[in-house]
């Protein structure tokens, strides 16, 4: 794929979904309280924007959640940078399983691949997921030209945005997913 700019995704650092709350599904677009980054999370982003300096960032775009945008305000007060907050970075909507257990939450899906397509109620699919992304990925490829753009949002939004520009298939996706190949909390990736 040739892109106009080159693109950098961040994870949010560690927060409590991570630890004491593992199995729990975030609450949409943010858990109530919000859920902000553990000790250990701004720690990870720290050792982030050590990689980040040497990339020549440009531009900043966020999540809107409380813990994207403690790990934004880390990088850019490092970088020097404004930060874009966009709702459209948002984490995935699972609807009613919202602060339920993960374990329930999947087993409305008879197999995993149904994410993609179907949305548990008053949630959103992975596909629906993936459009928003790619509705600010397009819209900064439009607006911006030679440019070194940071992403920061969520684990399975920036998974499927990976999987759409390096064209991996559903089942590539899934096996990527299951196999803990997913970006990890406070971990850079280059796109292309």
């Amino acid at each position: 794929m040739n892109l106009q700019n080159k693109y950098f995704v961040l994870r949010h650092g560690q927060t409590i979904h991570q630890t004491k709350l593992k199995n729990t599904v975030y609450g949409w677009p943010d858990d109530n309280p919000p859920c902000g980054l553990t000790k250990y999370g701004r720690e990870e982003i720290k050792k982030s924007v050590k990689k980040l300096k040497k990339k020549d960032i440009d531009l900043i775009f966020c999540s809107d959640a409380r813990r994207t945008k403690e790990t934004a305000e880390i990088v850019a007060k490092e970088l020097d940078l404004r930060v874009s907050y966009d709702e459209r970075l948002r984490d995935v909507n699972w609807g009613i399983y919202q602060g339920k257990s993960a374990l329930r939450a999947w087993a409305y899906y008879k197999n995993p691949k149904l994410r993609f397509k179907k949305a548990p109620p008053k949630g959103e699919s992975w596909d629906e997921v993936r459009d928003r992304m790619l509705s600010i990925f397009k819209e900064l490829e439009q607006k911006y030209n030679g440019k070194n753009i940071l992403i920061i949002s969520h684990g399975d939004p920036l998974w499927l945005l990976e999987g759409w520009i390096k064209g991996r298939s559903e089942n590539q996706l899934l096996k990527q997913k299951f196999t803990g190949k997913m970006i990890k909390t406070g971990e850079v990736r280059k796109l292309q």
